[in-house]
């Protein structure tokens, strides 16, 4: 495992750039097809009710607490120095106490090697982004139930997460298999889509 990255560094780094958009673009192409099978499959929660919005976070929580489990287990928090900042299973399992929501797991990857770590940690906060566009419905809704069980769409919006995960990415690039990389993304993809299709 490398070292702790110091995620505050210049993005005006030319070759943190170069390294940073040559993998983003890859993993971006390589897993668009999944991307939008997900989106579709996220989509068709009903997020103005809430047996809508409780089935949607089941179905995050069903793969996002084993990926994160096995991010953890095969050691994250080598790799990326504010992990702890980062994990939203505790926020997840805060907001479906709130809305009486069930834990249906999907089976966790195995130990991810340092290239198919990088993969999933991608999906993982690229899904930020989206979720502050879903924010924005269940904020809508006049069901304090769900307006008050939004930490997991809410977690990290006032940090530039994404920002600085991009820079780890950059960072990596030279000493990850780039294959591996897409490999785990997928594997990110797919136990999402299992999820939204189990619940």
């Amino acid at each position: 495992m490398h070292a702790l990255i110091d995620l505050s560094g210049s993005r005006n780094d030319p070759g943190r750039r170069t390294g940073r958009v040559d993998l983003r673009v890859r993993l971006k192409e390589a897993t668009a097809e999944a991307h939008r099978q997900l989106d579709r499959s996220l989509l068709a929660f009903d997020l103005r009710t809430v047996a809508g919005y409780r089935r949607f976070l089941e179905a995050n929580a069903g793969a996002l607490l084993p990926l994160e489990a096995a991010l953890v287990e095969s050691g994250v928090d080598e790799i990326v120095a504010d992990w702890s900042r980062r994990s939203r299973t505790d926020a997840i399992l805060d907001d479906l106490t709130r809305i009486d929501g069930k834990l249906h797991l999907m089976p966790a990857p195995a130990s991810l090697s340092h290239s198919r770590l990088l993969g999933v940690m991608y999906v993982l906060e690229g899904s930020r982004l989206g979720a502050r566009f879903l924010l924005k419905l269940v904020a809508r809704s006049a069901d304090p139930a769900m307006t008050g069980a939004t930490a997991y769409l809410s977690h990290g919006s006032a940090e530039p997460l994404w920002e600085r995960f991009l820079l780890l990415l950059a960072h990596e690039a030279p000493r990850v298999e780039e294959e591996e990389v897409v490999a785990g993304a997928r594997t990110a993809f797919g136990l999402f889509s299992m999820a939204a299709a189990g619940a």
